[in-house]
């Protein structure tokens, strides 16, 4: 249920009503709108009798709420929520481009990479230092070092950083150092993680699972909001399918279906999405003329000695290519390229 409060209920009156859903054994969460704030209830004890609350001070109505991911529902929420990534708007009228490589590798790859996007005009640097791979034997990534480098790499250039966090074991230590915290494919439902996340209310970049459906994903994202964390992006990066000449499939319908079901911004990961170097330019077009808040790119200094994802991974020049053919799509769109100020 959605409670909807006049605009000048004052504080004293939300508390009373607030109050009123906790001794009813249900949890409120204030949600603050263009015009009003609105209270939404969750909670698991069944239907909730809107006589409650329709006679107390400052509410204006009671909304029952259909959809079960209540708090990133557009039932809850009409305005679009945009998400503050230290200073960097992602979910408003702008263009956010993240890119970076797939993996920390060593100092000088970071810092080529860090200094070559920020000059085609990406807000955030992209690289993992914790990184989960499929196989044990495979590149694990730098870890502590990798974020060391991460922020000397930021430092120098003014880009933020956004980076994996694999397990609550590490969490601690990565958002010491991250922007962005990114939940990857592969933990989309690690219910402790997402909590977690939750619970330290920094901005959270949530990937779509693999084999999950734009229900889960958006359910995934409740698990966080309904911990106290607002700051979530929805990133679209493929699924797995029957077709065997790409990584994924780059799921584009999610898109449209997520900005209609949600108020959560969403960005694209085409490098993912599809896994083919050549491909990734046109399914990030693609991304921005079907409503995408921003694109995450894989940019690598030298993509062929890459220690992962080199395959998907653009080199410098083809990112600079990337970005002008991306900027005329978002004019088309009426939109802009957001750009970090430089010093």
């Amino acid at each position: 249920m959605l409670i909807v409060l006049h605009p000048d209920v004052s504080r004293e009156a939300q508390a009373v009503i607030e109050g009123r859903v906790r001794e009813l054994g249900f949890t409120p969460h204030a949600i603050s709108g263009a015009g009003r704030t609105a209270i939404g209830i969750t909670g698991n004890k069944g239907p909730i009798d809107p006589g409650h609350f329709r006679e107390l001070p400052g509410v204006a109505d009671c909304i029952p709420v259909t959809a079960p991911y209540k708090l990133v529902s557009r039932e809850v929420k009409h305005e679009d929520t945009v998400v503050d990534v230290a200073g960097v708007p992602v979910g408003g009228p702008d263009l956010v481009v993240m890119a970076g490589p797939c993996a920390v590798e060593s100092e000088q790859q970071i810092l080529a990479a860090a200094r070559g996007v920020a000059a085609s005009g990406a807000s955030l640097l992209r690289g993992g230092a914790f990184k989960p791979r499929t196989s044990p034997y495979d590149f694990q990534g730098l870890k502590q070092k990798g974020l060391e480098l991460l922020a000397k790499a930021r430092a120098e250039t003014g880009l933020k950083i956004v980076t994996e966090v694999k397990d609550t074991e590490t969490l601690g230590t990565v958002a010491e150092s991250a922007d962005l915290l990114q939940i990857g494919a592969r933990n989309m439902q690690n219910f402790s993680l997402l909590e977690a996340v939750g619970d330290l209310r920094k901005p959270v970049l949530l990937k779509r699972g693999m084999s999950s459906t734009i229900k889960e994903l958006l359910m995934a994202a409740e698990y966080i909001v309904s911990r106290g964390n607002k700051q979530v992006i929805l990133c679209e990066r493929g699924i797995r399918t029957f077709e065997t000449m790409t990584r994924n499939t780059l799921d584009l319908n999610a898109v449209p279906i997520l900005k209609r079901e949600s108020h959560l911004p969403v960005i694209v990961d085409p490098s993912h999405g599809i896994g083919i170097r050549s491909a990734v330019l046109p399914m990030a077009r693609a991304a921005v003329a079907c409503g995408a808040d921003g694109l995450i790119i894989e940019v690598h200094p030298d993509p062929d000695r890459a220690l992962s994802d080199g395959m998907q991974s653009l080199n410098l020049a083809g990112f600079e290519k990337l970005m002008r053919e991306v900027e005329r799509i978002a004019a088309a769109m009426d939109r802009a390229m957001h750009r970090v100020a430089r010093a």
